[in-house]
């Protein structure tokens, strides 16, 4: 139980730390992309790929999966590797 001491802040409830938004703060207010660029600071973050993954579900045998976790972190980078090169020998062959 809190004492009457104890620094209790109800959830929802602004403070002198978290004040309450009006309506002309959320007018005033811009996106983050924005308000990076207009301080000539960069945006946090992972910076955007140049050449991104493409997300995807694929059902595989439990033992390959299994094999390339066995192999540690990296197994999904490993795995596209392997993929990667069977397709470059076949594209030789063909």
């Amino acid at each position: 139980m809190a004492n009457e001491n104890d620094d209790e802040r109800i959830y929802g409830v602004p403070d002198e730390e978290n004040p309450e938004l009006t309506e002309e703060a959320v007018r005033r207010s811009i996106p983050g992309h924005q308000f990076f660029a207009e301080r000539g600071m960069p945006v946090p973050g992972r910076p955007k790929s140049e050449t991104p993954k493409v997300s995807v579900s694929i059902r595989l045998d439990p033992e390959v999966v299994a094999g390339f976790k066995a192999q540690g972190p990296g197994w999904q980078t490993r795995m596209n590797a392997v993929l990667a090169e069977s397709l470059r020998r076949e594209k030789k062959s063909a």
